[in-house]
């Protein structure tokens, strides 16, 4: 399973914040590795540099092989808080399909 870490250019993607979620990203969706050939995360802040509430925005793309890509997106304050939010939508989507995949 490929990670791919992408941000715009109002995120500061230094790459040990890069290197830390895609471990912690691997390690949550580490069961459903089977399935998945890569997943790509984008990292944006959507009012660049306004302050306002959950305006970081994190979207996850899962792409299975013979299948539809899976998009999950979560806007939050941080973008640690957006990275995780995603994280968990992405995993509960996983969920769902694996399990339709396993009743065939």
């Amino acid at each position: 399973m490929t990670i791919q870490f992408n941000t715009d250019k109002n995120i500061s993607g230094h790459q040990d914040f890069a290197n830390e979620s895609t471990e912690r990203i691997a390690k949550k969706l580490k069961r459903f590795e089977e399935h998945i050939t890569r997943i790509e995360v984008h990292l944006s802040d959507e009012n660049g540099h306004k302050n306002s509430d959950n305006d970081i925005r994190c979207l996850m793309e899962a792409r299975f092989e013979g299948r539809q890509p899976i998009t999950v997106t979560h806007d939050a304050n941080t973008k640690q808080q957006a990275l995780s939010g995603a994280t968990d939508k992405l995993k509960a989507a996983l969920d769902t399909v694996v399990g339709k995949m396993a009743k065939r």
